[in-house]
């Protein structure tokens, strides 16, 4: 499952609902974005029951600022962020994230 959160508002609620998800930064003119969002495609084809959620930075940039300022993590994009129960547990940008690296950030 894989949906877009475009406000603070629908964030805020997600937090609330989700105690356990992947979310992602994606840069829509940014080849490494691009490469990165692929990487995070083929990881919710093959967990397709983990929740997932992304960005897209440009056009939801108050968003991805208040993440930031909020859970203390340098913004980046792309970036991937791992929450559990309201924290950001995990974290990575760039090259880093890979189907792989989602696998074990994610499953283990």
């Amino acid at each position: 499952m894989k949906t877009r959160i475009s406000t603070v508002e629908e964030f805020e609620k997600l937090v609330n609902e989700e105690h356990d998800f992947l979310f992602i930064k994606h840069s829509l003119t940014c080849p490494v974005s691009l490469a990165a969002f692929d990487e995070y495609h083929l990881f919710v084809e093959a967990n397709s029951t983990i929740p997932t959620y992304y960005l897209y930075v440009q056009e939801d940039r108050p968003l991805s600022t208040y993440i930031a300022d909020t859970y203390g993590v340098k913004h980046e994009s792309p970036q991937a962020l791992h929450f559990k129960n309201g924290e950001v547990i995990w974290n990575a940008s760039h090259w880093k994230i890979t189907n792989r690296s989602l696998t074990e950030a994610l499953i283990g």
